[in-house]
């Protein structure tokens, strides 16, 4: 079994590592073992003024180097999260639970994002057009904007760092990151083999903590830019407050996300789409399926495919290389959890699929779920679960489903499977969600597209990834100039 190499939490500021001088705060333990891995440190204001101060003061150098050697650091790292993947995915699954597959997986994802970040060059150049009027010229450059803090959640440790990351450094920025005080040890690793790059001290530096930490970051003056996700309403707090102190902010909250099941939909395809999608990472994943909506005569097949996919997963540790599914993140997420399930039960819902009595060792374990006939009134239609519960309704169209969705506060994701091009083009272009599947259960972008999402699942403007990061960790200045002959004969 792979245990924790160290269970000491360290912060890294201004190129060296330092023991934590505030409190002690969340007990850690392996989700799958109740094992314990450490106690993280509550954070503090004065922790976070080291590290900006060290950010900041790391800032004038690093903007002033030239784009394309900043990318090379990038590439090392690459070559590092590469070599170190099986040890990385094996820490993610001691911390956060999923199996190794899924690690393994987010990684990859982590990874694609420092590729395209090494595409700085290019991405970050401006343009310019001579003579907009007689002998004046105009030039758009994009600089820097400063320290930028990243804090992210504890169901993708290395993934969502790496969102906002390698962008922010490789467009001349310094970076203060606040890992989940659930899951400091991913974020650890991840900043150890940065350091091993020869990266410059204080262009990245990882502060531990929860709360305190956060609202340090968000009210700390020289911070110019936050990039966050989590779930919705800490995201609007993070947002407000941010913004309020007159930073560029961008959020990703939660969700709700539904699929749309039409009877020309190919049953065993669409099924295990949709189970990987609902039971994956334990359903703790913003992109993780919720609600499926079944159209017409795919209500009878679907509720019989989707109930035998979820009752023959197996649920365990996530390093045991047969596991399907592991745990959720912590007991009182397993309290949670358990709670919503019952509570869909009294609204009238059947649960043709009960994970609540699943029988494991110690651990938060809940097991797959399957909710038939929740009712449209109840409050678990807007409720993000994040466990692995799919809930199962029937609508008599597609416009009716798509009135389900509209309905949602949340605007992360949304799919349909269907053979129907017609369908299919009708679903995109009506539904009011931000990332779209067309017979795609996780419809996650590519790191050249933006990770969007609507209403309110994103508070911002500009979204992580691709292009939208370049515009978000830039400022465009705009320079007009003009050169007469006549002064150029002074000299």
């Amino acid at each position: 079994m792979t245990t924790l190499a160290t269970t000491e939490i360290r912060n890294f500021i201004g190129g060296q590592w330092q023991t934590p001088i505030s409190d002690a705060g969340l007990e850690l333990t392996n989700p799958a073992t109740g094992e314990p891995l450490g106690r993280a440190p509550a954070g503090s204001a004065a922790e976070v003024a080291l590290a900006v101060a060290a950010a900041h003061a790391a800032f004038p150098a690093w903007r002033s180097t030239p784009a394309g050697d900043r990318v090379q650091y990038l590439f090392k790292l690459k070559t590092l999260l590469e070599e170190h993947l099986d040890e990385l995915a094996a820490l993610i699954t001691v911390e956060n639970g999923k199996t190794l597959s899924e690690s393994k997986g987010e990684l990859r994802r982590g990874i694609e994002n420092v590729e395209v970040a090494c595409g700085i060059p290019v991405l970050m150049q401006g343009y310019s057009l001579e003579d907009v009027a007689p002998g004046i010229d105009e030039i758009m450059v994009r600089q820097p904007l400063g320290v930028a803090a990243i804090i992210t959640p504890f169901n993708f440790p290395l993934m969502i760092p790496l969102w906002f990351l390698p962008y922010a450094i490789a467009t001349g920025n310094t970076v203060v990151l606040k890992p989940s005080d659930r899951v400091p040890f991913s974020a650890a690793r991840l900043v150890e083999l940065i350091a091993q790059t020869g990266l410059p001290a204080g262009v990245v530096n990882l502060v531990n903590g929860g709360k305190p930490a956060v609202d340090a970051l968000l009210d700390h003056p020289l911070v110019q830019a936050v990039s966050f996700v989590g779930s919705t309403p800490v995201a609007k707090y993070v947002y407000t407050r941010g913004s309020a102190n007159g930073k560029r902010v961008q959020c990703q909250g939660g969700a709700k996300n539904h699929v749309v099941v039409l009877p020309d939909a190919d049953p065993e395809t669409t099924t295990k789409i949709i189970a990987d999608s609902a039971f994956g990472c334990a359903g703790q994943r913003c992109l993780a399926v919720s609600v499926t909506v079944t159209i017409g005569e795919a209500q009878g097949w679907f509720r019989e495919s989707i109930a035998a996919a979820a009752a023959g997963l197996k649920v365990g540790n996530g390093l045991d290389a047969s596991t399907q599914m592991g745990p959720v993140i912590t007991t009182a997420s397993r309290e949670r959890v358990i709670g919503l399930i019952a509570q869909g039960a009294e609204q009238g819902a059947t649960a043709i699929v009960d994970g609540r009595d699943i029988k494991t060792s110690n651990g938060s374990f809940v097991g797959p779920t399957v909710l038939e006939g929740l009712p449209a009134t109840s409050p678990l239609m807007e409720t993000e679960i994040f466990g692995p519960v799919l809930s199962v309704v029937h609508a008599n169209s597609v416009d009716e489903a798509i009135q389900i969705i509209e309905r949602s506060a949340y605007g992360n994701a949304s799919s349909i499977f269907t053979s129907s091009g017609a369908a299919a083009r009708k679903f995109r272009n009506s539904v009011s969600t931000g990332n779209v599947g067309v017979n795609i259960g996780v419809p996650a972008p590519m790191a050249y597209f933006p990770f969007s999402g609507w209403k309110g699942s994103f508070f911002g403007v500009m979204h992580a990834q691709g292009r939208d990061a370049i515009e978000f960790f830039t400022d465009k200045k705009v320079i007009v100039e003009r050169w007469p002959r006549e002064w150029s004969r002074k000299f």
